[in-house]
């Protein structure tokens, strides 16, 4: 007596590829990546420390934990939250998984463009919110986005 093996339809699709290799290397497709449970805990976590520097100065260049410039902020709030960040809101944006506005959730970073180049970056708080580190002279501080001109991502 033979067994019958039901192949599912996404081993049908892909042709000559056996299902034990497709079983293999799907598991490792992306080595390093979390799932989107982790994520989001990464990213609960990451805003509950950018609201917490809440007031903190804007200082060009600085990373914490007293004083912040934008990318430094979203650094050393995702630092805190056990993810590593590149230094500047370009190279963060070029790192993080880049979604549509309808599908931005709490802790996600929203890149502030001109063009194809980012020149800030906040963290998604909700509502139509940020939480950043706006300018010289300005502190960490909850606004509003101010601009269509933005792009999301989130951080893996």
């Amino acid at each position: 007596m033979s067994a019958q093996v039901h192949v599912p339809s996404l081993f049908a699709r892909v042709g000559t590829a056996s299902a034990l290799t497709l079983a293999v290397t799907s598991s490792m497709l992306a080595p390093g990546l979390v799932n989107d449970a982790e994520a989001a805990t990464h990213s609960t976590k990451a805003l509950k420390v950018a609201a917490s520097k809440k007031g903190a100065p804007y200082k060009y260049g600085a990373a914490g934990p007293s004083r912040f410039d934008c990318s430094g902020l979203t650094l050393y709030s995702f630092k805190k939250a056990g993810k590593k960040l590149p230094r500047t809101a370009q190279q963060q944006y070029n790192k993080t998984r880049h979604i549509a506005k309808s599908q931005r959730k709490r802790g996600d970073l929203v890149f502030f463009h001109s063009g194809r180049s980012v020149y800030h970056v906040g963290i998604y708080a909700g509502g139509g919110k940020i939480w950043h580190s706006p300018k010289s002279g300005d502190v960490v501080r909850k606004a509003k986005i101010w601009s269509k001109s933005v792009w999301y991502g989130r951080v893996r």
